[in-house]
This record gives structure tokens, sequence and C-alpha cells, in this order.
């Protein structure tokens, strides 16, 4: 068997291990992203894949006494993120999910009259739960669905988990706010889900 030289040796045993790591390298970023983090695209010769549609929302139409708001105009800013890695996608499902349609109304309508319901109260600086639920009973709820909470000696909280429609708001000195909603995405009521996901 015959010896290789020392020099034909040296060249042949560096040049095995890096032709190895270089192909291991090629081949592990196969074009699965590009530098500004999207998909490669998919090599010549293949059909171009369908993509998803954005799920859109009819418009709403105005509910009796709602006036139009201005759309929102772009400032030229970028948005603002979502705070700490991945907060808006982790606490999504303590975000209320809205009303639609004739719900949309049949809500606005409730918090309107529970607005006014309340204004009595509030204007005569009684924050007691007691009288505050009998007010909101006092609309027609059930009992067993209005939960009062006693926010400080100048104020309440409340919730009606009348689902579909839930109404949720607050009554202090200077003013009384209810907001109507279609629950939360991870619960079935109109309670407020703890812990996450």
């Amino acid at each position: 068997m015959p010896r290789s030289t020392g020099r034909r040796a040296a060249l042949l045993l560096p040049t095995a291990p890096a032709a190895v790591a270089v192909l291991a390298l090629v081949l592990s970023g196969c074009g699965t992203r590009t530098a500004d983090g999207t998909g490669a695209g998919l090599p010549s010769g293949h059909p171009p894949v369908a993509t998803s549609r954005a799920v859109t929302t009819p418009p709403e139409v105005l509910c009796p006494g709602e006036t139009a708001t201005p759309a929102p105009t772009a400032t030229g800013l970028p948005e603002a993120g979502d705070g700490a890695p991945h907060y808006a996608e982790n606490n999504g499902f303590k975000i209320p999910l809205p009303l639609h349609g004739q719900p949309r109304c049949e809500g606005l309508a409730q918090a309107r009259a529970l607005t006014a319901a309340l204004e009595p109260l509030r204007k005569k600086k009684d924050f007691g739960t007691g009288h505050v639920h009998d007010s909101i009973v006092g609309l027609g709820y059930d009992p067993a669905v209005v939960g009062v909470f006693q926010n400080g000696p100048t104020g309440v909280s409340f919730l009606v988990d009348h689902a579909p429609i839930c109404l949720e708001g607050t009554m202090d000195l200077a003013t009384t706010k209810v907001d109507a909603f279609a629950g939360y995405p991870d619960s079935t009521g109109c309670q407020r889900p703890t812990g996450g996901h």
C-alpha cells in the first residue's frame, strides 16, 4: 500500500471537515426564512399557494340614539408594540368581545337605561351596594345575574351577566359609566376569565 506524502495528506485532512461544515450550514438554512423574517417563497416551478384573507366585519349601522363618530386618521407614527414579549397575545382572553348588529343596538339601549337608573343615586352620593343592586333589578334583571361591588366609600362597580349581552360599569362621584359587550373569548358568560390559556 503506497504511502501518501505529508504535503498531500495535510491538504486533504482539513478540507474534508470544512466541506462537511459548509454543507451542514447550507442545508440547515435551506430557504425557510429570509432576512426580513418572511418565508423564502416557493422554488421556481411550483404553483403559488392560496393565502388566507383577513376576516372583516360588516360596517356597523347606527343604532337608535347613536351618533356617528369620525373615522380615525392615520398619524404616520408606527403603532406601539404589544409591550412585554407577547403581552397582547397572552392576555387577549381578557379583552371583551364586541356586540354586532341588533344585539349591539340592544346592548347600547340597555346601557343607556342602566345609566339613567343609576344617575339619581350618584347625584345623591348614594353608593350603597344594596341600593345600586335594587336599582338594576328594578329594570327587570334577575337578581341572581346582578353583581355589585364596593369601590371605597364613594364608588361601586357592577356586572349584569345577562348573556349574550353583558353590562359592566362603575359609578363614582364624577360619573356613571356602563359598557355593553358580548362576553370574553375564553368564557361562556360575562365573567372576566382569570389565569391564562
